[in-house]
């Protein structure tokens, strides 16, 4: 397929802003951009067209979300033309992704690897009449270990046209963490997107070379289930080697377990059990300090909506009591 031409049209470059710029037309660099919108566009086009385009520099700061983070945000320009690549990209390789990879996807997210974390649970446990067991993995330093070789190899064999493949290559390559030639900015678009297709290799493995019944993965997290320990302690070890071998990716030493169900699993800011979920503590201090720090309607009814999906009767009381301070003030 020739996704290039698509990429590059000033329809969709267009129709990229208006997503792009949506909540951000205070910012100072964006008004700039907007002042000159049909000329900026047109030049855009021009170089793309032409292949002589170049990804500018990023800036460079650090948020709490909640541990530290080290953000990189490229130019309005640079931006504006991750948005519309995704635009084109997107639809064509999450057709391709498994069913249990949820993030950064449309019509997945959070709630539903929850609620099917939950259904595997249920299925891997005969509904807790027999004893489960979970694989629980995180990857260490996820973005910052992506290989740009590796990554830009497993795009070119799913797209076609060489220049999309040159385009995607200025992109990866203008940025790298510790290493040269490793890593993603956690401020792109196109980082979301090109993670997946990244860890789309490991999933494939998962699903259809081990063939993992009950396997969930959300961004570096993945969980197996199984009603047997030994299966899981030979899946870690191929696990292991699959990531380093083929996508050059360590397992995080601390992070890797093998443990009943019984005994809660730490999973996207739950801890999972067979009947019901907890909110894990470090979420739930996280919480009482954000709402201390910020008690708005917005915010209460935000961890309202958070503490829906799990056992967390108290905390909702008590986000209610906040809901009601407010509303008097």
């Amino acid at each position: 397929m020739n996704f290039f031409q698509e990429i590059c049209s000033v329809e969709n470059i267009l129709d990229a802003w208006c997503e792009f710029s949506k909540g951000k037309h205070q910012k100072k660099d964006v008004q700039e951009f907007q002042l000159h919108l049909m000329d900026n566009i047109l030049l855009l086009n021009k170089d793309l067209l032409s292949l002589k385009y170049k990804h500018g520099k990023y800036e460079s700061f650090n948020i709490n979300d909640p541990k530290p983070r080290n953000i990189h945000k490229a130019s309005v320009r640079d931006r504006l033309l991750h948005h519309a690549i995704y635009r084109v990209l997107y639809p064509y390789f999450d057709k391709k992704f498994i069913d249990d990879s949820y993030s950064c996807r449309l019509g997945k997210g959070t709630h539903k690897a929850l609620n099917q974390l939950k259904s595997f649970i249920n299925k891997s446990s005969q509904n807790n009449s027999r004893r489960c067991f979970v694989l629980k993995c995180d990857i260490r330093k996820f973005f910052a270990s992506i290989d740009h070789k590796v990554l830009e190899e497993i795009v070119g064999k799913s797209i076609l046209d060489f220049e999309t493949g040159c385009l995607i290559k200025e992109v990866v390559e203008s940025f790298y963490s510790f290493e040269s030639g490793k890593g993603l900015p956690l401020g792109n678009l196109t980082s979301q997107l090109l993670v997946n297709i990244y860890m789309d290799q490991f999933d494939q493995y998962m699903k259809h070379i081990i063939k993992t019944k009950y396997y969930i993965r959300y961004a570096d997290d993945f969980i197996v289930l199984s009603h047997q320990k030994e299966i899981l302690t030979k899946i870690l070890e191929q696990t292991q080697l699959f990531l380093i071998e083929e996508l050059k990716l360590n397992l995080h030493p601390n992070k890797v377990f093998i443990k009943t169900l019984a005994s809660g699993v730490d999973f996207l800011g739950w801890v999972h059990f067979h009947d019901h979920r907890v909110l894990r503590t470090t979420t739930k201090r996280r919480m009482f300090r954000n709402l201390d720090d910020n008690p708005s309607k917005e915010t209460i009814q935000s961890y309202l909506g958070l503490l829906s999906h799990g056992s967390a009767y108290k905390l909702q009381k008590r986000n209610y009591k906040f809901f009601e301070t407010s509303q008097a003030i």
